[in-house]
């Protein structure tokens, strides 16, 4: 029984890699899944001699939260940061969640570029090559964010194997 559930926090961690560049999967908490498999029935095996502590758990809770609730928050601070208006910004926001609805899983970068583009043309009346950098603020932003979320679910991962 222990083989399998090894096998199955595994499949957690890597599934939860995938789900970092494909948005249809919540790749950090299906890699924290991985390390909750590992905790509560093989923590401790034989032939490790490391066991999981709570507190270790805890934090990587807390990594989990904060990453996924960035890689929703990024395109928008990206957008901002490179110049984009308050409209840019939630044009930004509301196109990665249009995007994310209707036309998963290239939806969402396209959604956030095409939000914060048409964010700055149509309401603030900026020219186009102005408000492009709005638009490629957001798509660094989703760049950004998918590169935090597979760098946590690669520590995961890593971690995962590491306590087997």
């Amino acid at each position: 029984m222990e083989i399998f559930l090894e096998i199955i926090a595994i499949l957690f961690g890597v599934v939860g890699l995938l789900g970092c560049i494909l948005p249809v999967l919540p790749g950090p908490p299906l890699s924290y899944a991985g390390l909750v498999v590992i905790y509560l029935w093989c923590n401790g095996a034989a032939d490790s001699g490391e066991a999981i502590t709570g507190k270790f758990m805890l934090v990587w809770l807390a990594i989990t939260i904060a990453v996924s609730i960035l890689d929703y928050v990024v395109p928008a601070l990206f957008t901002k940061w490179t110049g984009g208006s308050k409209e840019a910004v939630r044009g930004s926001l509301a196109g990665t969640i249009i995007g994310l609805v209707f036309f998963p899983p290239f939806g969402i970068i396209a959604g956030a570029f095409l939000g914060a583009l048409l964010g700055e043309i149509i309401i603030n009346g900026k020219k186009l090559g102005e408000s492009l950098l709005s638009a490629i603020g957001s798509f660094l932003g989703f760049l950004f964010g998918t590169g935090i979320k597979m760098v946590a679910s690669g520590m995961m991962l890593y971690y995962i194997i590491k306590f087997l």
